[in-house]
């Protein structure tokens, strides 16, 4: 057996899962897509272009209106043109030749200003300035933002005032039906158990 064989990286699989969001399907890749902790958001093809070739090309597709990329999985949100019965599996597809043939996630060469924006849309954790906020971060990361990705979403910190802590809803999560009942009912509950003072869980508007 040759070297070449040995060292030639195996195919990237692709499947998707639906999420709460019925707009919006995710696309877990068989390899990690972005390193762990970086997250790309794209509401528009021209944001997409100078940074992620990936995203640009899901962009190519005349039914999307949104990309969301973190860890192993690429989220697609699309309009109402078209039901995902019809073209999930063809994205799909789409989605696992490109990795197969070009790959390319993030350019190289992306402008640090276009990259740092397409991070800061996907928004991580405000940094803490309290001791609240510390422990607010910390149930995040521990108890919600496991299931979140799981649904192809993401949820961060951004300021925790008078009781009421407010956060950023991304990715699936973004315009679900779902996420204020899963905001409301389930980490606002959540929230109130585990750290002292908090009231109230709202999500900030975008």
């Amino acid at each position: 057996m040759s070297t070449e064989t040995l060292e030639r990286p195996a195919p990237v699989s692709v499947y998707a899962e639906m999420t709460p969001n019925p707009a919006t399907m995710r696309f877990v890749s068989s390899r990690l897509l972005v390193p762990d902790g970086r997250m790309l958001e794209f509401r528009k093809a021209e944001e997409a272009d100078t940074v992620s070739p990936l995203a640009a090309k899901v962009f190519d597709l005349p039914f999307v209106t949104g990309v969301f990329i973190s860890g192993n999985f690429i989220t697609v949100t699309k309009n109402d043109s078209i039901d995902w019965d019809l073209v999930q599996m063809e994205l799909r597809e789409y989605i696992q030749e490109y990795l197969n043939a070009d790959g390319r996630v993030v350019l190289a060469d992306a402008p640090a200003q276009h990259l740092a924006d397409a991070n800061e849309r996907a928004t991580t954790h405000t940094d803490p300035v309290t001791e609240e906020d510390r422990k607010i971060i910390q149930v995040l990361e521990e108890y919600v933002r496991p299931s979140v990705e799981g649904d192809g979403g993401h949820i961060a910190f951004r300021s925790f005032k008078d009781g009421v802590v407010t956060v950023t809803l991304r990715g699936s999560c973004s315009g679900c039906p779902s996420s204020m009942v899963t905001l409301k009912g389930g980490i606002e509950n959540l929230m109130r158990q585990m750290v002292p003072g908090v009231r109230e869980v709202i999500a900030e508007e975008l």
